[in-house]
């Protein structure tokens, strides 16, 4: 009996996830939804001509393309000895088109500088107080880019950090 109860919770949360997912699944599509794709298509090719006008906006919007590092980057941030705080960031990098292969092959030497950047940053300070503080982040900004011009070029206009917390320990 008490070898069945694994397979039991197993049927009942594999049906329970099921359930779950006919119940809260969006509705189909219904002809009228069809219908009213197919104007907003037709409206859009009327206004083609407005849209070509808009065309070198839109161009400068496209000159780039956003690589995202694969992994989290974990920082300790030292006091005294100890470890106080971790912190974890979320990159990517705003590149020009077609530096996707260039940037996975150099992805490992890319991070080891990144990590050493933070490193250095929490060794100053970087990371205490108001560590989420403009002046602060573009400090962090400014030496990520320089680190990564030296390994993929001029081809790497901005880093982004996607997100950053700090949890204390």
């Amino acid at each position: 009996m008490m070898k069945l109860l694994p397979v039991v919770f197993l049927l009942v949360g594999l049906g329970a996830g099921i359930g779950a997912g006919v119940v809260l699944a969006p509705p189909g599509e219904t002809k009228e939804d069809a219908k009213q794709e197919d104007t907003k298509a037709e409206k859009l090719n009327e206004n083609s001509d407005e849209k070509k006008d808009n065309a070198g906006k839109k161009d400068e919007q496209s000159d780039y393309e956003y690589l995202k590092l694969t992994k989290q980057f974990v920082v300790p941030v030292v006091d005294t000895d100890r470890i106080a705080a971790l912190v974890t960031m979320s990159l990517s990098l705003e590149v020009t088109p077609a530096m996707t292969e260039a940037f996975y092959a150099r992805e490992p030497k890319l991070r080891d500088g990144f990590l050493q950047v933070m490193f250095d940053h929490a060794n100053s300070g970087g990371f205490d107080g108001a560590f989420t503080d403009s002046d602060n982040m573009n400090v962090l900004r400014k030496a990520l880019l320089e680190t990564a011009r030296k390994d993929l070029g001029d081809d790497v206009s901005q880093v982004l950090i996607m997100s950053v917390s700090r949890q204390d320990v």
